[in-house]
C-alpha cells in the first residue's frame, strides 16, 4: 500500500479514522474570555439590553465535526467577538441566526466573527452540507438567562419541501436505464484509474431531480473489476465544492492517508492489492459519511473468486436508498438519521428495470452480483418464478449447482455483497425485488424479460 497525495498539505488522519477516534477522544479547548473596554457598540436587533461598552472575546476551535466550546456565556450587553480556528480535517464556517457569518475556513485557518451586542440567546452552526445536522452547532447565552423554551433545529428560514415521489410512475419514453451488465475481467494485473468527484443534478425518479455527489457523475459509481492479487491504483480528483474522500473495502490498508478528505481542486492516489474475493463497496470517507453515502457517493469493486465459472449473462445491481431534499438539492440528512427513505432503488433510479427489463433467454445461466450500499436498509434479493442454485455471499460459497438444496433469497446487510445464479426455465417476465416488501414498493424492483 502506498499513498501519493499530489497536493502539498499537512497529512492528518483520514476522515474515517478521525471519525472513529473522536468516539474515544474529545479535544477540549478552553475559552479565552476577556472583557475589554471599547467604544459603545451598536446593539443587535434582537437585543433589548443596554450596551456595556465592553467586548468579550472567545476562542472557539472547530475540530471533530464539533465546535469547542459549543456553549458561550456572555455578560448581557457585552459585544461578543469569536475567534474561530479550524483544526479539523475539512473546511468549516460559522453562521449565526442573527445573520453574522464567516467564510469557509481551511484546516489551520482562523477567522474573526463580530456577533454584536448579546442580549438574547443566539444559535450558531456550520453551514457546509450536512455539518449542522451532524451536530456542528453552538449556543451563545447571556449570563444568568433562563434556558430557551425550545431548541433551534431548523435553518434560519424554512427549507423548501421535498418533491413528491411516485414509485409507480413510468419514466419518459426517452429514458435510458443504467447499464447493469457486469464489466469483463481485465487481463492485466495493475489497474490504474482516475475517479472524479462530480456534483450533478440527475433524475432519480420520474419528474424528481436531486443534486447528487458522485464518482464520475454516476450513481452508483463505476464498477471496477479484477482478480485476487491484482493491484489497483486509483487517483481521486475532487472536482466538487466540498471536501470528499474515498474508502475501498476491497483493500486492507491503514486509513490515515488514503482515506483522508481532500479539498476541492486536490487529488490523492489510493493504492491497494486485492487479497480476497467478493463484491466490495467503495464510498466517500468524509464525515458525515451517512450524508455522503446517502447522497450518491458509493460504488462496487468485483474481485473474482479463483476459477469463477463462465456464465451466459452477468449483471450488477447495487441497492441503495433515496432521502429526498428539495428539488435539485442534496439529500436530506435528517431523513437519513431518522431512517425515513423516500425510495429504495437498484442502480440509482426508482424501479428503472421494471420499465426497462433486463434481457435473458430460457435455459441460459444468469449471474447477478448484488451489493447493498445502504446506507441503512437491509436487502433480501429474490427473483419471482425461479430459484437460486448458486449462492456466494461475503466471500463464501453457500450453494453450488450440484448441491441438492437451493435458495430463495440473498440476504445482505449494508455494505455486504455476493452473487446468485439461476437458469430461467421458460420464456416469460420474472420480477425481481428486495423481499423487504415495503422497499419493493418503494422502488427496489425490476423484471427479467426472458425470451
Amino acid at each position: 500500500m502506498s499513498a501519493s497525495p499530489e497536493t502539498p498539505a499537512a497529512r492528518p488522519l483520514g476522515g474515517f479514522a478521525a471519525g472513529l477516534a473522536l468516539v474515544l477522544v474529545a479535544v477540549l479547548v478552553g475559552v479565552a474570555a476577556q472583557r475589554v473596554s471599547q467604544g459603545t457598540p451598536v446593539p443587535t436587533a434582537a437585543s433589548a439590553v443596554t450596551p456595556t461598552g465592553h467586548t468579550t472575546t472567545v476562542a472557539v476551535v472547530a475540530d471533530g465535526m464539533r465546535f469547542h466550546p459549543d456553549r458561550i456565556e456572555v455578560p448581557p450587553g457585552d459585544r461578543l467577538v469569536i475567534e474561530l480556528t479550524n483544526r479539523d480535517h475539512r473546511r468549516h464556517d460559522l453562521v449565526l441566526d442573527s445573520g453574522a457569518k464567516t467564510a469557509p475556513i481551511a484546516r489551520g485557518g482562523t477567522a474573526r466573527l463580530d456577533a454584536g451586542v448579546v442580549g438574547a440567546e443566539t444559535q450558531g452552526w456550520c453551514s457546509l452540507p450536512g455539518h449542522r445536522q451532524a451536530g456542528m452547532t453552538l449556543r451563545i447565552v447571556p449570563t444568568g438567562s433562563a434556558p430557551a423554551a425550545s431548541g433551534h433545529t431548523g435553518d434560519a428560514h424554512a427549507a423548501p419541501a421535498a418533491p413528491q415521489l411516485d414509485a409507480m410512475a413510468a419514466p419518459d419514453a426517452g429514458f435510458a436505464a443504467r447499464d447493469a451488465v457486469a464489466p469483463a475481467t481485465p487481463s492485466g494485473r495493475l489497474h490504474r484509474r482516475e475517479l472524479h468527484v462530480e456534483e450533478v443534478q440527475r433524475e432519480v425518479a420520474p419528474g424528481v431531480r436531486q443534486r447528487l455527489w458522485t464518482f464520475d457523475g454516476a450513481v452508483p459509481g463505476p464498477v471496477l473489476r479484477g482478480r485476487v492479487g491484482d493491484t489497483f491504483e486509483i487517483t481521486l480528483v475532487n472536482d466538487g465544492t466540498v471536501d470528499h474522500g474515498i474508502d475501498f473495502h476491497a483493500g486492507a490498508v491503514a486509513p490515515d492517508e488514503v482515506m483522508r478528505p481532500i479539498d476541492p481542486g486536490q487529488r490523492l492516489t489510493y493504492r491497494f492489492t486485492a487479497t480476497r474475493a467478493g463484491i466490495w463497496m467503495y464510498h466517500c470517507s468524509t464525515m458525515p459519511m451517512l450524508h455522503h453515502i446517502g447522497n450518491g457517493m458509493y460504488g462496487a469493486v468485483i474481485i473474482d473468486p479463483p476459477d469463477l465459472p463462465r456464465v451466459d449473462r452477468e449483471y450488477v445491481l447495487v441497492q441503495s436508498e433515496l432521502y429526498l431534499g428539495p428539488d435539485g438539492e442534496p439529500g436530506d440528512l435528517a431523513k437519513m438519521q431518522a431512517e425515513r427513505p423516500d425510495a429504495v432503488v437498484f442502480n440509482g433510479y426508482v424501479a428503472q428495470y421494471a420499465h426497462r427489463p433486463l434481457p435473458a433467454r430460457a435455459g441460459e445461466r444468469v449471474r447477478v452480483w448484488l451489493l447493498d450500499a445502504g446506507p441503512n436498509r437491509d436487502s433480501s434479493f429474490h427473483v419471482v418464478g425461479t430459484q437460486f442454485d448458486t449462492v456466494y455471499r461475503e466471500g463464501r460459497w453457500e450453494n453450488r449447482p450440484t448441491d441438492p438444496g437451493g435458495a430463495q433469497v440473498l440476504g445482505l446487510g449494508p455494505a455486504a455483497g455476493g452473487f446468485v445464479e439461476m437458469v430461467f426455465p421458460e420464456p416469460g417476465h420474472y420480477p425481481f425485488v428486495s423481499h423487504v416488501m415495503v422497499d419493493a414498493e418503494r422502488g427496489a424492483r425490476g423484471i427479467f424479460e426472458v425470451r
